[in-house]
This record gives structure tokens, sequence and C-alpha cells, in this order.
């Protein structure tokens, strides 16, 4: 049985697919941290969205990772959990 390293790897070798897997990585690296912060808080996604004046479902589409948030929405958003957004700009 293949596992879903196996899979993933073999997926992978093909260039145009790890190519957008690659260019997703931005965006499920932020949902990552989104979800990691409220964890670390211990927050629902509704105790968020209460906090952020806004519904579950959106808070769920913030972490969802499928698309990038505004810096408003991420910053409404650390301040919900008690945190602080910060952005890093890195040479590639």
């Amino acid at each position: 049985m293949k596992t879903l390293k196996d899979i993933k790897g073999q997926l992978l070798a093909d260039p145009q697919t790890r190519a957008e897997y690659e260019a997703q990585a931005p965006e499920y690296a932020l949902a990552r941290e989104l979800i990691a912060a409220r964890a670390r808080a211990g927050l629902t996604q509704a105790a968020v969205a209460q906090r952020m004046g806004t519904t579950q479902g959106a808070v769920a589409r913030l972490e969802g990772g499928k698309a990038t948030p505004s810096l408003r929405s991420v910053q409404r958003y650390a301040q919900a959990v008690g945190a602080r957004a910060v952005v890093h700009l890195v040479h590639a």
C-alpha cells in the first residue's frame, strides 16, 4: 500500500505539478501560522470570529489557505488571538 508520502513524492516528480505546489506554499504557511496562533490562545474559530466581529465561516476561510487574506484581516485575526502580525521580507 502506498503512503501519502509516496503519493506526494510521485506527484511532485512532475515539474508542472511541483511548480503549482510551490506557488501555493506561502498561503498554506500563513494558514498554518493562523491555526497555531489560535491553538496557542486556546480559542475556537467561533471565539476568534466573535472577537473579530465576523463569522466563524470567515475565520475558517482565513485558516483554509486557499486564498491570500488582506494584511488588515491578518492584523485583526492576530489581535483577536492576542498576538501581533509581523511581516518579513526575505531575499530569494
